[in-house]
């Protein structure tokens, strides 16, 4: 598996990636829903990392139309509130395909919970052989499976299809020790070890993923969906990003 200072920054240094993106990413300046023009262009983003012959899953999250958990504290039985949300990231797999169609990709939305009229269901050699084609493959409805987030299903993917990394796109450009628009004070990290991320609770991913991502030796790189080319910057290793993964050794 290629680390994180092995290729030049002139070729992508990963031959197999995931991307993890969040609902909220596809709101744009909204405060709910999908944004066409965002669509667009995390799909334009996602072709320039394609031509590189980069193979991508991608996993997205449901927080813009609906989040489980936020459910449940409103009342509603949790494991339903979470199969709710998992509809959610079916739409949202299904607008990202849309739009990566658009821009010429060959796309399949593989769905955890099965719906045939729409889409595939999940199955871990047919997502595989997609990558191998050089298909763009959207995993849609998480886990499948409720209490568990779509962090830890972006890393359990990662983990199934033999990923090189896991980059997770956000709206800031790496992990801080806290949140930047609401502390001026909050230090950014460039390096961070996945015991750094739990002992630190950090909130990068949930500690499940960490974990996953931890066992498979998958690094984690957290970096700004928002930034202009920032996707196949990092992929190439020259982008401003947090790596999470174990510390070289001395």
């Amino acid at each position: 598996m290629p680390q994180p200072d092995s290729a030049t920054p002139a070729s992508p240094r990963y031959k197999r990636v995931l991307l993890k993106l969040s609902g909220e990413a596809l709101m744009g300046k909204g405060e709910y829903g999908l944004d066409a023009e965002t669509i667009a262009r995390v799909a334009a983003e996602v072709k320039a990392v394609r031509a590189m012959g980069v193979e991508i899953a991608i996993v997205i999250g449901g927080g813009n139309i609906f989040r489980g958990i936020s459910g449940a504290a409103k009342g509603m039985e949790r494991a339903s509130a979470d199969y709710m949300g998992m509809l959610a990231t079916v739409i949202n797999a299904l607008a990202m395909q849309n739009a990566l169609e658009q821009q010429g990709l060959h796309t399949r939305v593989l769905s955890a919970i099965p719906m045939a009229t729409v889409c595939e269901p999940y199955i871990r050699r047919r997502a595989i052989r997609h990558l191998e084609k050089g298909r763009i493959v959207v995993f849609a409805a998480g886990t499948g499976n409720p209490f568990f987030t779509t962090d830890t299903a972006a890393a359990l993917r990662a983990s199934e299809m033999g990923c090189d990394a896991l980059l997770k796109g956000t709206k800031v450009d790496g992990v801080y020790s806290a949140d930047p628009k609401k502390d001026p004070a909050a230090v950014r990290y460039d390096r961070l070890d996945y015991m750094d991320v739990l002992s630190r609770d950090l909130g990068v991913m949930d500690a499940s993923a960490i974990s996953l991502a931890r066992e498979n030796r998958i690094p984690i790189l957290v970096f700004s969906i928002q930034t202009p080319g920032g996707f196949a910057e990092v992929v190439q290793g020259r982008g401003r990003c947090t790596i999470v993964a174990d510390r070289p050794a001395a």
